[in-house]
């Protein structure tokens, strides 16, 4: 019998332990152990943070996105500041124009709330299992960042239709590319395929750290504050603390990683080819500096600290009351 037979019958000889690493019956159990973690409560609370934030705040995301994918194009309308923009679409389109894409955006929003708190709490209880000791910051790092690219994965598509929306210049409806939320999914995935609806999925991935630093900056803040009033790091708060905690933590995280979304804005744009993410980021510091990286980043924290702040506190809230720890 050759060496090769040898080999290959003592390896099919060796059993393959269940407890292996790499193991199909550790795979399977580490993620029965997660899906066990699982609480439909955090994706109900999310949900609802993100949709009602959504539909106070939209006009404000319409705006910093228009801002965003300004680069000088004649076909773009232009504006002078957030009030400007804001006013002359009121004035040609009325209530309407300010709420173009809202419907993927609370679609998109809701969705990605609440599968985002569903991953995450349920990836932190995983991680805590069997341990006394609380996670460190690095441990709510990663454990956000998984949960934002699990989110990520499954909600592109919708950010694509929404960025798409709301770059539709005309006032004419009868003139517009795209007549509202399935239309243009319909239509994109038509002419682009599976690719168009992923467009910026890879700045989409690393703006994932966005939500990882918040949340890590968030869960240190909360855990932090209670241990100076001696109280357990999960104690219920009040509306202005989670208010200011959720403010600060999303200040911060814009700071470090606003950049990324003007990327992903303009790779999603319909009114201009990029042949990638490297294109973008070259004929942006080409034409702009490094102000082009940062367009729209004031109507962008005029809105999402606001939203940010609505979404946490009703999250609390409600995660709260649906899991019967509100006292």
């Amino acid at each position: 019998m050759s060496n090769i037979s040898r080999q290959h019958q003592t390896a099919a000889a060796i059993p393959v332990s269940p407890d292996s690493p790499g193991s199909p019956f550790s795979i399977s159990a580490n993620l029965l152990r997660l899906f066990s973690h699982i609480k439909y409560e955090n994706l109900a609370a999310g949900l609802s943070g993100g949709v009602i934030s959504t539909m106070v705040l939209h006009p404000l995301d319409l705006v910093k996105i228009r801002f965003a994918v300004s680069d000088g194009l004649q076909m773009r309308p232009q504006y002078d500041g957030m009030v400007h923009c804001m006013r002359s679409i009121w004035q040609l389109e009325g209530i309407r124009g300010l709420y173009q894409g809202v419907t993927p955006n609370i679609w998109g929003a809701g969705a990605s709330w609440g599968l985002y708190f569903l991953f995450y709490n349920a990836i932190k209880a995983y991680t805590q299992e069997g341990r006394k000791a609380e996670l460190s910051a690095f441990e709510y790092l990663v454990s956000a960042a998984e949960a934002g690219m699990l989110t990520l994965c499954l909600t592109n598509p919708v950010w694509v239709t929404k960025t798409r929306l709301v770059l539709q210049y005309n006032a004419d409806p009868s003139r517009k590319q795209y007549k509202g939320m399935l239309d243009a999914l319909v239509k994109i995935y038509r002419h682009e395929g599976i690719p168009g609806l992923y467009r910026g999925f890879l700045p989409g991935l690393v703006g994932t750290s966005h939500s990882a630093l918040q949340f890590m900056t968030y869960e240190g803040l909360k855990r932090d504050y209670n241990k100076s009033r001696k109280m357990p790091s999960d104690a219920l708060l009040s509306p202005l603390e989670y208010i200011a905690m959720a403010a600060i933590s999303k200040i911060f995280a814009v700071a470090v990683t606003y950049p990324y979304q003007v990327v992903r804005a303009r790779l999603q744009d319909q009114h201009n080819n990029y042949s990638g993410l490297s294109d973008v980021m070259r004929r942006t510091w080409s034409n702009e500096g490094v102000e082009g990286f940062y367009k729209g980043m004031v109507p962008n924290l005029v809105r999402v600290i606001p939203a940010c702040c609505i979404t946490f506190l009703v999250y609390e809230n409600v995660s709260r009351l649906l899991l019967g720890e509100y006292h």
